[in-house]
Order: C-alpha cells, then sequence, then structure tokens
C-alpha cells in the first residue's frame, strides 16, 4: 500500500513536471517551497526552480502542439501564441521579439496573432 505523500506526489507530478518543479518529502522542505498539507500535516513539498522563464514556457507550449514553434503551421503558432499569453509569457522582458524568433516571423507579427485574439475574445 502507498502512502498519502506518494499517492499526492504521484497526483501532482503531471503539473510538477510541466511546470519544471519538482516534489520533495515532508522532511526536506524548505522555506520557498509549497507545503501540500493533507489532514493538517505537511505531506508533500513543491519545489520551484527555474520555472519563470520564457525558454520554459516555450519548451511547455511545444510539447503540448508535438513540434517546435518554427515548424508550426499559421494555426498552430496562433494558438501557442495564445498559449504562450495564458501562462503570462508577454509580461516577460523581450519576450515578444524572443518568441517571434522562435517561431520565425516578426514581432509585428506576433503582435497581430495577440490583437486578433483579444479581439476575438471580446
Amino acid at each position: 500500500m502507498t502512502t498519502t505523500a506518494e499517492q499526492l506526489a504521484q497526483a501532482f507530478e503531471p503539473l510538477v513536471e510541466a511546470i519544471g518543479a519538482a516534489v520533495v518529502a515532508s522532511e526536506d522542505i524548505e522555506e520557498g517551497d509549497i507545503t501540500i498539507e493533507w489532514q493538517g500535516k505537511p505531506a508533500i513539498g513543491i519545489r520551484l526552480e527555474d520555472i519563470v522563464s520564457l525558454e520554459r514556457l516555450i519548451a511547455t507550449v511545444e510539447a503540448q502542439l508535438g513540434a517546435n514553434l518554427s515548424d508550426l503551421n499559421r494555426a498552430d503558432k496562433q494558438r501557442a501564441v495564445r498559449l504562450l499569453d495564458d501562462r503570462g509569457a508577454f509580461r516577460l522582458r523581450r519576450s515578444i521579439e524572443d518568441v517571434g524568433e522562435s517561431m520565425g516571423v516578426s514581432r509585428i507579427t506576433i503582435y497581430n496573432y495577440l490583437s486578433a485574439q483579444r479581439e476575438a475574445s471580446e
């Protein structure tokens, strides 16, 4: 039989992997870790490691879409921009230019994709 901590670690694994974090045992939780409690006691910790980087966000979207950004067709590039925007990528410094470079399009194209996306949701 698995312990509650093992079950929680297994349940959180897809999220932890997607954001580039790590699960730590309750006895290894440090300041800055996110403590997951079960029945009022620390069960596991989530250690945030290199999460807020544009490279990580791009890698996650590429994995989700199954191809490098530069290899996507126009519709999938627009979808990728929407996913990146939903995840806050464009709040990072120089992200428009860097995403455009990763896609092989201009920053104006990225602005156009964002504009069209925001108009469609109004």
